[in-house]
């Protein structure tokens, strides 16, 4: 049995999709909602905002935090000028959108 799985840059533009969609997320809402891995896809998110196309905040709840992210206007820039094209391209499973 052949297992598919998405390529990062599939990966990033789900996050962003997303997180337009949405406007702000906590991580494990946007984890879910992506269908991604918290372990494995973190790194993804922290590059991401590293990168300065996402930004997040931690909120107190009780004696922890949660992290929320959202869509910087870099960010929004990049899904619209390279992330969206490059799909349209190359779509997922080769097939034409």
């Amino acid at each position: 049995m052949v297992r598919e799985s998405r390529d990062r840059t599939y990966i990033r533009r789900d996050i962003m999709l997303t997180l337009s969609e949405y406007g702000e997320l906590n991580l494990t809402k946007l984890i879910s909602y992506c269908g991604l891995n918290m372990k494995i896809h973190k790194g993804i998110l922290d590059d991401m905002e590293q990168k300065g196309l996402l930004s997040s905040t931690k909120e107190p709840w009780g004696s922890r935090a949660i992290i929320k992210y959202k869509l910087t206007q870099k960010g929004s820039d990049f899904y619209k000028t390279i992330l969206e094209p490059y799909e349209n391209m190359f779509p997922r499973g080769g097939k034409r959108q």
